[in-house]
């Protein structure tokens, strides 16, 4: 099990905006953070893979 930062959110190639982020975690569409510290959030690496492995498969399946 791996945390990942914002940051690091970025390179794995999240790369949309930090409000955008929010708005999709608040529906649903994307993994929670765990709170770190009061000021520092982190996410599940696994679950931020799976989101992305979503992502392809809800392409594919359009595409078909």
């Amino acid at each position: 099990m791996r945390f990942i930062s914002s940051e690091e959110l970025k390179a794995k190639g999240v790369t949309i905006s930090r409000a955008t982020l929010w708005r999709l975690i608040k529906k649903g569409q994307f993994p929670k953070p765990i709170k770190q510290s009061p000021s520092r959030n982190a996410w599940l690496e696994s679950e931020v893979d799976e989101w992305m492995r979503s992502r392809v498969d809800a392409r594919d399946r359009v595409a078909q």
